[in-house]
């Protein structure tokens, strides 16, 4: 470790001395960059591009810059922390996915992103059952993220905690090539590829990255290869067209599974011994390919959306397999290894269309969106003669099919100082389960979920600065195929689960505080009746149940700044208290008390950030995040992970010379070293329920553009 430590030190001395001199080929003029944008235009909620200031519901867009300034271009949690009301863990476990919730939904999940819709340019990142995938994101073509919560998502479906909508950007401008490379704590190294502009009419991006590290915890290495590709263009004066590609591998992603509390604090770095016994990791080959039209007739907007995509994945969990008295385990034969290809496509059809005869400025928006999954499933004994983490008998062989169906209309009106938005979907979707392994019985069966979800919006200017709003709607969470795929009675699918059901109120505020401050706030409540939650996890498998009823109220807070010339502000303030409001029993014989915190979620986080920008070919900028403890299931008994507060520092430079364009990027998080638990497994049955963060660490990267 000495060595190589050593070398670390150095590089990094070495790019720290290097850059006053690579600075000095720049131009030192002051900066005459565009001031902070503080009203942004989305289309998330509305459907079509409207003032964030002028929407009466909570709605946030994180600008390219964002995104992309000083941060790694790696896990969307770079940039999602700065959103209130979002909690974002990077679980240093790129075998898992990163954990997010909303308003409290989410942080129950296990692996991936649930209760959130997830959608990259159109195309869902989140099956029809409502599992999502973060790391199909490609945050180095993203143009804007839009992150939409409260009632106004149950607009999208079966989506209770909102949706994060990312959009990639169009090919503009002369053709550039670029390169860029980045080096960091623990083995990270990211080489990234990129060509882009506009020729003969037609935009395009193309990109390619990969990213290798040896993880923060042992048994946590990951190398994710990333491709994408657009092209955008307009076949006439009347339409836009814009056709995507995309592709994310992982090979052997290594899973070091959660940690005991004493392993934990003992080393932060330790592995769980089961991961290391079965080997657990995760192999994933994601490619998908998209299709947006959009067409302008008269006064109305036609847009037409269309995708296909496959996903295999292949999984070595860590279920024994023998009981503790040297019995075997018959149950570990179904799913010790998971093995599935998935088959996905969709689309969905709008029209927009203005309603000129009424007074104000009404457009009624009507839509059907389809979508459908299928997996191709089996799983296997994750031993043979002898030797764990590897594959073994078949124990599971079955084709699930997930399907949702999902019309909606949708009024949007602006009446003098009023503004109106109202709109009910008719969710369904139906889980189909066609069983080939009949030698324990045939499992097969199928199960529909339906739900109608209005939502309706009222904003009111009391003046030109000054917008309140109040909003309510009825939402929806449906059990996703993998918190289905096992029950605590029996070998097949537990569709004894039902749908969760939310009843969402907001309340809010949107000022501008002189030209240069704008703050935002907003009180919540949900009721949720038959809320899913985790009967018993162990071993790498979990399963579900329905509870009673949750209580989520909370506050909202989101300011920005452009405080001077040079230095901006922004600061991210949620406070949450989301309850158990009626007793249940849990696994069978555990009551859970009415007043018990649900597990996963904090209730108090801050993200507070200084942005100094004293050049136009230099910006840093210090970033604070406080998140108070946790509770890790629902007895609230076991100990909690402890609050914590992490500051990070961020510094990026760029320098112009004819048709070059070059940047550097440094960064350090963790600045004081803190030692705290990033993320926490709700529930599991093995005492797992720990995930510790990366204690201080740097990143150092650079890179060159052509342009022709």
């Amino acid at each position: 470790m000495r060595p190589r430590s050593w070398l670390t030190m150095k590089t990094f001395a070495r790019l720290t001395f290097l850059l006053p001199s690579l600075l000095a080929l720049s131009n030192t003029a002051m900066a005459d960059d565009a001031p902070l944008i503080l009203d942004p235009s989305v289309v998330t909620g509305s459907r079509s591009a409207n003032p964030t200031f002028d929407l009466p519901y909570s709605v946030d867009s994180i600008s390219r810059e964002q995104i992309s300034d000083g941060q790694l271009g790696i896990n969307a949690s770079e940039a999602l922390s700065r959103v209130p009301g979002l909690v974002v863990q990077n679980r240093q476990n790129y075998a898992q996915d990163l954990q997010i919730s909303s308003r409290g939904f989410g942080a129950r999940s296990a692996f991936g992103v649930r209760g959130i819709k997830l959608v990259a340019d159109g195309i869902p990142a989140s099956t029809p059952d409502g599992q999502g995938q973060a790391a199909t994101f490609n945050l180095d073509t993203a143009e804007r993220i839009e992150v939409l919560r409260g009632p106004a998502a149950t607009l999208y479906g079966s989506n209770a905690g909102g949706v994060i909508q990312m959009f990639s950007r169009d090919g503009e401008g002369p053709p550039r090539i670029g390169a860029e490379t980045l080096v960091g704590s623990d083995g990270l190294n990211k080489n990234h590829l990129t060509a882009e502009g506009a020729a003969n009419g037609a935009g395009f991006v193309l990109d390619a990255s990969r990213m290798d590290t040896d993880g923060y915890r042992d048994h946590s290495s990951a190398r994710r290869d990333q491709t994408f590709a657009k092209l955008n263009f307009q076949p006439d004066d009347d339409s836009k067209l814009a056709l995507i590609y995309s592709s994310l591998e992982q090979n052997g992603t290594q899973d070091p599974l959660g940690q005991t509390w004493a392993a934990y604090k003992a080393d932060p770095r330790s592995v769980a011994p089961a991961a290391l016994e079965y080997n657990t990791r995760k192999s994933i080959d994601h490619q998908q390919l998209g299709m947006n039209y959009e067409r302008y007739i008269g006064d109305a907007t036609l847009q037409v959306n269309a995708y296909t995509g496959r996903r295999s994945v292949i999984q070595y969990l860590s279920i024994p397999d023998k009981f503790a008295s040297g019995a075997l385990k018959p149950a570990n034969a179904r799913g010790g290894v998971v093995a599935f290809d998935r088959k996905f496509y969709g689309g969905s059809v709008h029209w927009l269309q203005p309603i000129t005869s009424a007074p104000g400025d009404l457009t009624l928006i009507t839509g059907l969106d389809y979508d459908r999954s299928q997996d191709d499933r089996q799983g296997y004994s994750n031993t043979l003669d002898g030797v764990h983490g590897v594959k073994g008998a078949l124990g599971r062989n079955e084709i699930d099919t997930a399907t949702s169906l999902d019309p909606f209309v949708q009024a949007n009106w602006l009446l003098g100082d009023w503004t109106l938005q109202a709109g009910l979907r008719h969710s369904t979707m139906k889980m189909d389960v066609d069983d080939h392994f009949l030698r324990d019985g045939n499992d097969s069966g199928s199960k529909t979920y339906q739900k109608n979800t209005p939502s309706v919006s009222v904003m009111y200017a009391f003046t030109p600065d000054l917008h309140g709003y109040v909003s309510a709607g009825k939402g929806f969470e449906t059990p996703t195929q993998a918190e289905s795929a096992y029950s605590s009675s029996a070998n097949g699918f537990n569709f004894a689960l039902k749908p969760s059901v939310s009843q969402q109120y907001e309340v809010g505020l949107k000022a501008k505080l002189g030209e240069d401050t704008r703050l935002n706030a907003a009180l919540f409540q949900i009721t949720t009746e038959d809320e899913l939650v985790v009967q018993q996890s162990s071993g790498g498998r979990t399963t579900y149940q329905n509870a009673g009823r949750t209580l989520r109220r909370g506050l909202e807070l989101g300011l920005e700044s452009q405080l001077s010339e040079q230095w901006s502000t922004h600061l991210a303030y949620t406070r949450l208290q989301a309850t158990y409001d009626s007793d249940f029993v849990s696994g069978g014989n555990t009551t859970i008390s009415k007043g018990n915190y649900l597990p996963g979620v904090p209730q108090t986080t801050l993200f507070a950030e200084l942005n100094w920008k004293p050049r136009d070919w230099v910006s840093t900028a210090l970033e604070g995040m406080y998140r108070s403890k946790v509770y890790v299931e629902d007895t609230n008994q076991q100990r909690a992970a402890p609050g914590y507060s992490v500051f990070n520092w961020r510094a990026r430079f760029e320098q112009k010379v004819e048709h070059w364009t070059f940047h550097q990027t440094l960064r350090l998080d963790n600045l004081l070293d803190r030692q705290y638990v990033g993320s926490v497994i709700v529930g599991d049955g093995n005492g797992r329920y720990y995930e510790a963060a990366p204690g201080r660490s740097w990143y150092a990267g650079a890179g060159a553009e052509y342009q022709f």
